[in-house]
């Protein structure tokens, strides 16, 4: 099988991707009823390179591999001769001939391209300034557990055109539904990623207007790691975005809200909302579990029946 990378959801087709999240779900019912019996990926060895600190995406590789019979190696810029100045690509080609696959975690995007067309085994992007596509994958797998097909549906995004939001249009992209994004001006989500979504996605500015009728609301953080400096900016700018129980409440009756975590109660969330009913930001962080679980099977060993 020709070496497959994930650096953005659109590295993949839509009828592979409606696979990874039934086979995510199939995959975390055995766990269930079984535990951790299917071990497909014995001796197989996943580099975790961490530029950026990470809770879940830390923790849920590193489960997926052990729960898989496989091993995961976690290197920061401290353990690897990259924090030396060593050429991406030389990594990638070192890197290439030891491991299974590797997962980069890390600022740049053009950073992580670079290392995928020098690998000759998988990379996957767990996150880049661009996007977050592992996320989304567990995001859109929430979505369907709790709602059933999200084709034709009407999602909200509240905040910064980030990396998740940019995400987000991708995903509006491949799995058929529709998308309004509401940020303040001068927070807008990059031109070419939204223009390439065309009618699927709208932006808006009023996020009271935007949540109407929504079958799902989701935000992120106003200030992303690397952004602390312009805290105090951001809360200005972002006055006025904070999803509450009240704004739910103008959304569908069965309207689900996501977070990608960590979340700032009180800031871009009311302290209260991760306690509504309409929350599942808990099941959505532990689907980063079973949906990375199904592609790093499909990146090592393609379809599995």
């Amino acid at each position: 099988m020709a070496t497959r990378h994930f650096l953005t959801l659109l590295d993949l087709t839509p009828d592979e991707l409606a696979y990874l999240i039934q086979r995510a779900i199939r995959i975390k019912s055995a766990l269930k009823s079984q535990g951790p019996a299917y071990t497909p990926f014995a001796n197989r060895t996943l580099a975790m390179i961490f530029e950026k600190s990470s809770t879940r995406t830390r923790v849920s590789f590193e489960t997926a591999m052990a729960q898989f019979g496989g091993h995961a190696l976690f290197l920061s810029p401290r353990d690897t001769q990259l924090g030396r100045g060593e050429p991406i690509g030389d990594t990638a080609r070192v890197l290439s001939q030891m491991v299974d696959a590797v997962m980069v975690r890390t600022a740049s995007h053009a950073d992580i391209e670079a290392f995928a067309a020098a690998s000759s085994v998988p990379v996957i992007n767990a996150l880049s300034d661009d996007c977050h596509p592992c996320q989304l994958l567990a995001d859109i797998m929430t979505w369907i557990e709790c709602r059933g097909s999200v084709k034709g549906k009407t999602a909200v995004w509240i905040g910064d055109g980030n990396n998740m939001c940019h995400s987000w249009i991708n995903a509006a992209r491949q799995f058929d539904f529709k998308l309004r994004v509401c940020c303040p001006e001068g927070y807008d989500p990059d031109s070419a990623v939204l223009a390439a979504a065309g009618e699927r996605v709208t932006l808006m500015r009023d996020p009271r207007k935007a949540v109407i009728d929504a079958d799902l609301v989701t935000t992120d953080v106003w200030a992303s790691m690397g952004q602390e400096q312009e805290q105090a900016e951001r809360e200005r700018a972002f006055s006025g975005f904070q999803v509450d129980e009240a704004m739910l409440d103008e959304a569908a009756g069965d309207v689900l809200f996501l977070h990608c975590l960590p979340a700032h109660r009180g800031e871009e969330i009311s302290q209260t909302l991760l306690d509504d009913p309409r929350a599942v930001v808990w099941q959505e962080a532990g689907n980063r579990l079973h949906a990375q679980k199904a592609l790093l099977e499909f990146l090592l060993l393609g379809r599995v029946d």
